[in-house]
């Protein structure tokens, strides 16, 4: 027994339409592409980024390098000829669509240097933790600075703070030395790349550190004078 028409008439108008808007814009956006890597084939979809109407390059790359394991800073895409280098390019604007075919040239890495590889991603994670915390002793300083602390408790608080500092910049130094420990051969390009990144960024942050330090003697200073003045 077939349901009348006024029935399937309600049910579509009861279905909410952002939702089915949001739904049809997403299938339109993702991509299904052929790529073509030695001899093995792989149908990836390829979805944009939040926020983004359709995918680039740059999206492209990112499944690629998850779906074949060659790392997106040794790819090398090639679509009818041309090689895709402009990351933040629509993949429409280079004439991509669905079930086009695209060729990658590239190594994988080894399984001992996605080993490395790991250790790398998770001493990063360590530095973005403590980065938060070094962030968080800005913060704190900026209120002092301001005097949103009572002066009286001001001296104690920059102590502390001096002291975490310290302790910030000995968690920094500690991911300094053990990559220092890493032997990385000439081959582990991938890795060797990650560790000169990983080196930059922790030395970006203990240069940070050194400026909050001499912020918070340059704050305990000038609080010491106004006491002595106010003691005279």
């Amino acid at each position: 027994m077939t349901d009348p028409p006024g029935k399937e008439t309600r049910a579509e108008e009861v279905a909410p339409t952002g939702e089915v808007t949001q739904t049809q814009e997403m299938v339109a956006a993702e991509l299904c592409v052929t790529i073509t890597h030695n001899n093995e084939k792989y149908d990836l979809h390829v979805t944009p980024q939040q926020g983004s109407n359709e995918p680039i390059v740059q999206d492209l790359a990112q499944v690629v390098e998850e779906a074949t394991g060659v790392p997106l800073a040794f790819q090398k895409l090639i679509f009818k000829g041309k090689s895709l280098k402009e990351m933040e390019t629509p993949l429409s604007a280079l004439g991509i669509q669905n079930g086009c075919r695209v060729m990658l040239i590239g190594e994988k890495n080894s399984p001992e240097e996605e080993a490395e590889l790991r250790k790398l991603k998770d001493l990063e994670k360590s530095v973005e933790k403590i980065a938060d915390h070094l962030e968080d002793l800005n913060k704190e300083l900026t209120g002092i600075q301001q005097g949103f602390l009572a002066k009286d408790l001001q001296a104690e608080a920059l102590g502390k703070l001096d002291r975490r500092v310290k302790a910030t910049i000995e968690q920094f130094m500690k991911i300094l030395e053990e990559i220092d420990t890493m032997i990385l051969p000439e081959n582990f390009k991938d890795s060797r790349l990650k560790r000169k990144g990983l080196v930059k960024k922790v030395q970006a942050f203990l240069a940070e550190c050194d400026t909050v330090e001499q912020n918070i003697c340059q704050e305990s200073e000038r609080l010491q004078s106004t006491n002595l003045a106010l003691v005279e």
